[in-house]
């Protein structure tokens, strides 16, 4: 175990972890909005988590960062309950997702999860592709949709592209298209599972700068990321997974100075 953990089951004791993202500052004993403790989930016999504790205030926006097979990504999907925990507790917009009971839609409503993959219907322009689930699941009329579509299409730059279809846009702009998607729900919170990893550097910049703004706004999110660069720029905090633990946790600065000889070698071997 890391000899930091223990220091990581109190949210905001380090006194240097601060806002460097410029997101909403942390209330020192405000409630969190995204709890998890002593979280553990299995494959078969391949243990991916292991007693994964973090929590996550209001507005604050975390990058998750670690090796292919760290546990990042199933600890997200865990959030959003994709994948039931074998034991521990989640607390999400005060739901509990471990609850055998949880009401999923409610659930889903409060969270946004955007994938790598954009999942765009190809048959329906972008409009109407962010249109569905407000008129499907919200039950707003056409009308309705079609206005709060037309909105988070400019919030992500993409307001001219609303008639287009997905085959018609870059990746990069098909993945804001994603984004905007789940934006027109309006979650509490946001989850980016390494968006931008099958896009070029150019494209990639785009998406990073529209999460960029969301997290200017006060969006609450959790991005699972290679992108260091951005981690460091933008986040709050940066949680480091290794073997299916938090083994370190700061502010940007701690990709600078790293605290432990795994997160040195992780950084070192250029992920």
């Amino acid at each position: 175990m890391s000899p930091i953990v223990e220091s990581l089951r109190t949210p905001y004791m380090d006194a240097s972890v601060g806002t460097a993202g410029g997101g909403a500052a942390r209330v020192p004993g405000a409630s969190p909005i995204v709890r998890l403790d002593q979280v553990y989930k299995s494959f078969g016999a391949n243990q991916v988590l292991k007693g994964v504790s973090f929590e996550v205030a209001k507005g604050e926006m975390i990058a998750i960062i670690g090796a292919s097979g760290s546990g990042k990504s199933t600890a997200l999907r865990c959030i959003d309950r994709l994948e039931v925990i074998d034991r521990g507790s989640i607390e999400v917009c005060g739901i509990r997702v471990d609850d055998p009971a949880v009401d999923l839609k409610r659930l889903r409503l409060e969270v946004g999860i955007v994938f790598q993959s954009y999942n765009l219907c190809p048959h329906l322009t972008v409009q109407e592709n962010i249109m569905l689930a407000l008129r499907h699941v919200k039950k707003l009329s056409r009308g309705e949709a079609a206005e709060v579509a037309i909105r988070v299409l400019d919030q992500v730059g993409l307001k001219q592209k609303a008639d287009a279809y997905p085959e018609q846009l870059s990746g990069g702009q098909q993945q804001r298209v994603a984004i905007a998607r789940s934006l027109a729900m309006s979650p509490k919170v946001m989850l980016f599972d390494e968006v931008t990893s099958a896009l070029d550097p150019q494209l990639t910049g785009e998406v990073l700068r529209v999460m960029e703004d969301l997290a200017a706004g006060g969006m609450t999110m959790l991005l699972v990321t290679h992108e260091m660069a951005f981690a460091k720029r933008v986040a709050d905090r940066i949680i480091y997974m290794h073997q299916g633990t938090v083994w370190e946790t700061g502010p940007g600065e701690m990709l600078d100075a790293p605290r432990t000889p795994e997160l040195h070698a992780f950084l070192n071997n250029g992920l």
